[in-house]
């Protein structure tokens, strides 16, 4: 009887030991949360895989459309005369018409400069001045009063499309509203985006080629924004937002580069301006004196002279006074 209860006893004694053995020992020894580990590492190593394979593939994008810009920067220093003429708002204007109203400046200057007494030598330089730097000084100036009013709005645009697409809106139908309230020359800008696009081309290669018709790296920051999100997706509304703060600290640095460079422009301003006011403070007080550099040859070719160094002096100071950023 006693072996036959102490039997059954270690039966019953080594049942209950096996089922803890089973049951309790892995819940003890951390099998289970490490089966549970290496089940949610097997479950996230594809996702991982997938967004690691999608960061290399928008890292592979934003190399791509950065050595487009630079492509894009050799390709602006050789920019055709019909396209510089867009670039300054002269989009009616043909080269043919550029090129006749050059000729009839420099033959006005010719003969104005050669009437007053200023010979062959003097009307000559006039008329080069007048026909070939006078009018790509003003598509300069065109393109840069232009370039700045663009600056000047473009935040607020990208502000207006980041609501819009916050609200719901898709981004065509925010750069329609854009087109239709901004002022000049953003309106037609984002126009041309538009009748770009309504032909069949792809809306983030028409944002690319704001670049081209306004060749400043904001806008082409723009297009790079809207090629990329075309191309692999993301949150439109964050990016375009974070390139609004982007587009506003530049403003504020070139601001304060104004301002800090404006002692220096003052100087050089001041130094460019000494011969002339010199000159006809000469010639108010005493005109014979200084009337044998227009009225001999060896006066003319000095005033040619002066005119080309002071010419390229203001240039050097206007090189050294403008920043890059």
């Amino acid at each position: 009887m006693n072996m036959q209860m102490l039997a059954l006893a270690f039966l019953a004694f080594t049942a209950i030991g096996g089922l803890a053995w089973v049951f309790i020992y892995p819940s003890l020894s951390g099998e289970k949360k490490a089966e549970s580990r290496r089940a949610s590492i097997a479950r996230t190593e594809p996702a991982a895989r997938q967004v690691d394979k999608t960061q290399r593939s928008r890292r592979e994008q934003v190399e791509g459309s950065l050595k487009e810009l630079e492509a894009r920067r050799q390709k602006e220093k050789s920019v055709p005369l019909s396209m510089r003429l867009a670039q300054a708002g002269l989009g009616t204007w043909t080269p043919k018409k550029f090129w006749i109203v050059s000729g009839v400046c420099a033959a006005v200057c010719f003969v104005v400069a050669f009437t007053v007494g200023g010979g062959l030598l003097g009307g000559l330089g006039m008329a080069f001045a007048a026909g070939f730097g006078l009018p790509r000084w003003m598509l300069g100036y065109l393109k840069n009063r232009r370039e700045k009013a663009f600056l000047k709005a473009l935040p607020d645009a990208v502000d207006v499309i980041v609501r819009g697409i916050k609200a719901g809106l898709p981004l065509f139908d925010s750069i329609k509203v854009v087109a239709a309230d901004a002022p000049e020359p953003l309106k037609s800008e984002f126009l041309a985006i538009i009748e770009t696009q309504t032909i069949g081309m792809p809306l983030g290669d028409a944002c690319a080629r704001l670049f081209e018709r306004m060749p400043v790296p904001e806008a082409n920051f723009f297009g790079i924004v809207i090629a990329i999100q075309q191309k692999s997706g993301g949150n439109l509304s964050e990016a375009l937002g974070n390139l609004s703060k982007v587009l506003r600290d530049r403003k504020k640095m070139a601001e304060k580069i104004q301002a800090m460079s404006m002692e220096a422009k003052a100087s050089a301003g001041i130094i460019g301006s000494l011969p002339p006011i010199v000159m006809l403070l000469v010639w108010m007080s005493t005109p014979d004196y200084i009337s044998l550099l227009w009225t001999t040859p060896m006066g003319q070719f000095m005033v040619v002279c002066c005119v080309g160094w002071m010419t390229c002096g203001v240039l050097v100071m206007k090189k050294m006074i403008n920043f890059d950023f």
